[in-house]
């Protein structure tokens, strides 16, 4: 309220009338004046001095006058005296302009702001009934919305408007346009405005605050994606009806008494009801009786968060750090389901083949009670019959592809997906055989739901909640082209938000800060004579490659090209006898492979138990001869190990303290905590694979420090390869929780990964 109000009282009664006034308006220069006639939002001050008249006005009346006036310019009017190029009719009865070089906005912003706070200092205001810039008034105005079932299964319809003389005003068409205009447009509008004026049919505008337009325009953009417009209104899928309970806040009043709604609902709201049950805390439960395993405290909250979302009859993904027991958690879950009785349908989880003896001794462990079929091998025909009367069914996911009629045709509860990156790719047999699978309910296990692109965290929705994301072409449309090529935040939110009540990550440092230290250590080292040549000759021979590929055929369609380049001078930095090349027979050294045998040793002689990883397992082979050569006991595990478990259980055992792993047969599903020293002999694109091989060791049951050396040769690709991971993570990371963005890989940083060696 302006302070010149407050000086006085004066002896009159301010006394303000609104109308539309045409007036001539000077649109030309001074030297060719052109004057055009406009509809102006005009302003009457009369002073009403009461049965006095104002008679006898004192210098002191005249005062006070002046003060009136002040204060009406101070709210946005503007002296028709002093209006430049502009002349009233003979007679015209307008004594102020509002903001005549100003939009619908700032005209109706005068209405909306300035009148309510003249009356609030005793000033009369009338307002023509002809006035064009009516402003509803906002506290006798509610806000309804309509959630109706479509015609179309699982979709619904979406009409918001306000209610106003007893008639709904759909205004969805009107704001939709708004944000049409585009996000620039939009953010313009915002910028710097006290209101932004909505039309309301012919009856005025309704004036909105920014912030709130801003906060409704975040909840209809997040569902345009998606939605469709028909008949002026919104068809919205169900999988997307969580984000309507977040209009209510978006049109709140300030200070409005909690419990009294501003927004009214009307029709399908159940199904608003079980969106936001789905994003609601869950309720504390017991473990189930029969369980053999004794929970941790943020197990014990897994466990709840899994009943949480099939009560609610949604899906979702247990993405906890690798180590922290997804797989006690996910058995208490299968025995809580069992010992409720609600169905006799068995339930299936889908693993890699390498852990289908984990999972049968871990159900056997901690759920005896449960009938446990595995489904697998090459007899494993014989078992089908056995499936209708199982508990729980164990298969892989070879077999799967192979089987998918026959398990197609089961019912399941409970459809598990362990290490379910391996669906990642949507294209893959094995994604389409389990979004096959007849299931009740949809669960994924992975400690990396997202390892290189946000496609990913799609294609595990598709699985556990078919089209809550869109399909591929919308999520790419609405959020991945937004977030990985511009780094667009308020797209990150939106999906963030979208996500977040279905995914369940605790990171090990906050949830077991029991588990002893993991120190990581990068050890570069230079390459020098024969070794340094044939990198730089491959290097540039490479780089010219990958430059023509990418003129010539465009960056998306180079990857193969590129991705071939960098696997030579991965190999060079290795060692050169990978490189299956002339020039490189005749290099010998590798200076990578001497660090490794300086280091190697004395941890073993410090009685530190090794894990070694390296993609390449031509490296680990020959790893493997130096080894024998130099009497040093070890056990490799790749994908052409026959006896898996013999191998674990060798290193665990104790026979050998060195344990050579390639990254891809022994990144997922291994228990090593004998284990506390880890060599990652080669970085690799991809951090979460990294990560994953790491927490083989670092995980609940390890009681030693970790340490975890990662050998690169400097200013080489491998240096570089270290800055993509860290970018990589940084996407996962702003995602699953936390902050940062995320850009497509670039020419000028495929340049810096051929650069010249110490550059």
């Amino acid at each position: 309220m302006p302070e010149a109000a407050r000086t006085s009282d004066p002896p009159f009664t301010p006394r303000v009338r609104l109308f539309t006034e045409r007036v001539q308006v000077d649109m030309g220069s001074y030297y060719a004046p052109d004057f055009q006639e406009v509809e102006a939002p005009a302003i009457q001050l009369t002073f009403d001095y009461g049965a006095g008249g104002g008679a006898s006005r004192t210098e002191a009346d005249a005062e006070a006058e002046a003060r009136a006036r002040f204060v009406l310019e101070s709210l946005g009017a503007l002296e028709l005296a002093c209006a430049e190029h502009v002349e009233a009719p003979p007679g015209s009865a307008a004594d102020y302009l509002v903001r005549l070089d100003g939009d619908v906005h700032a005209r109706c912003g005068f209405a909306a702001y300035a009148v309510p706070q003249l009356r609030d200092l005793g000033w009369q205001v009338e307002v023509d009934p002809g006035y064009r810039w009516q402003v509803l008034d906002q506290g006798v105005v509610p806000w309804y919305a309509s959630l109706e079932p479509d015609e179309e299964a699982d979709w619904f319809s979406l009409e918001l408007g306000v209610e106003h003389d007893g008639q709904r005003i759909n205004l969805l068409p009107t704001l939709l346009d708004l944000l049409r205009s585009g996000p620039r447009s939009l953010a313009g509008l915002l910028r710097k405005r006290r209101c932004v004026a909505i039309p309301v049919g012919e009856r005025g505008f309704l004036a909105l605050p920014p912030e709130r337009l801003r906060l409704l325009a975040e909840v209809l953009l997040e569902l345009y994606g998606e939605a469709r417009l028909h008949e002026d209104r919104l068809r919205v899928p169900a999988a997307c009806v969580g984000a309507l309970a977040r209009l209510e806040r978006a049109l709140e009043e300030p200070g409005r008494r909690r419990g009294r709604r501003r927004l009214r609902w009307r029709g399908a709201t159940d199904a608003l009801a079980r969106a936001q049950a789905a994003a609601a805390t869950p309720a504390p439960v017991r473990p189930p009786e029969g369980l053999r395993a004794e929970l941790r405290p943020y197990q014990r909250e897994g466990v709840a968060w899994l009943q949480h979302l099939t009560k609610n009859g949604v899906g979702g993904i247990l993405a906890d750090d690798m180590g922290l027991g997804k797989t006690p958690q996910t058995i208490a879950h299968l025995l809580l389901e069992h010992n409720a009785g609600g169905t006799r349908d068995p339930s299936l989880v889908v693993v890699p083949t390498s852990l289908v003896g984990n999972w049968r001794r871990e159900l056997r462990r901690f759920a005896p009670g449960l009938w446990v079929t595995v489904y697998h091998g090459a007899r494993r025909r014989r078992s089908l019959r056995l499936l209708p009367g199982s508990d729980v069914v164990i298969t892989t996911d070879p077999v799967l592809t192979r089987d998918r009629e026959l398990l197609a045709a089961q019912p399941f509860h409970l459809v598990i997906l362990d290490e379910a990156q391996a669906i990642k790719n949507n294209r893959s047999q094995t994604h389409r055989a389990v979004c096959a699978l007849e299931a009740r309910h949809r669960l994924c296990l992975t400690g990396t739901p997202m390892e290189n692109n946000l496609g990913e965290i799609w294609s595990l929705f598709d699985f556990v909640m078919p089209g809550f994301l869109g399909d591929r072409q919308q999520f790419g449309e609405r959020f991945a082209q937004p977030i990985e090529t511009g780094g667009d935040e308020p797209s990150l939110r939106a999906l963030r938000r979208r996500v977040a009540p279905f995914i369940l990550r605790r990171e090990k440092e906050r949830v077991a800060r029991e588990l002893p230290a993991k120190t990581e250590i990068v050890r570069p080292v230079e390459i020098s004579g024969r070794q340094r040549e044939l990198y730089e000759s491959i290097r540039i021979a490479a780089h010219a490659q990958v430059r023509h590929a990418i003129a010539e055929r465009g960056m998306a369609r180079s990857t193969v090209a590129i991705l071939d380049a960098l696997m030579k001078l991965r190999q060079v930095c290795c060692d050169p006898r990978l490189v299956r090349m002339n020039a490189a027979r005749a290099v010998t050294g590798s200076a990578k492979l001497e660090l490794l045998f300086d280091l190697l040793p004395r941890q073993l002689e410090q009685g530190r138990r090794v894990l070694l990883f390296s993609q390449f397992t031509s490296m680990l082979a020959l790893i493997g001869e130096e080894l024998r050569r130099r009497g040093i006991r070890h056990v490799t595990l790749t994908g052409a190990t026959r006896d898996r478990q013999a191998r674990l259980d060798e290193f665990q055992h104790g026979f050998a303290d060195l344990f050579l792993i390639s990254l891809k047969a022994g990144g997922t599903g291994l228990n090593l905590t004998r284990a506390d020293t880890v060599i990652h002999y080669d970085p690799w694109w991809n951090p979460a694979a990294q990560a994953q091989a790491t927490d083989r060791a670092h995980r609940i049951g390890q009681t030693r420090p970790v340490f975890v050396y990662n050998l690169i040769v400097a200013g080489s690709v491998e240096e570089r390869m270290l800055q993509l991971q860290r970018r990589k993570r940084t996407l996962a990371q702003s995602l699953l929780g936390g902050s940062g963005s995320f850009r497509d890989l670039t020419q000028t940083e495929v340049d810096s990964l051929f650069s010249p060696l110490g550059t």
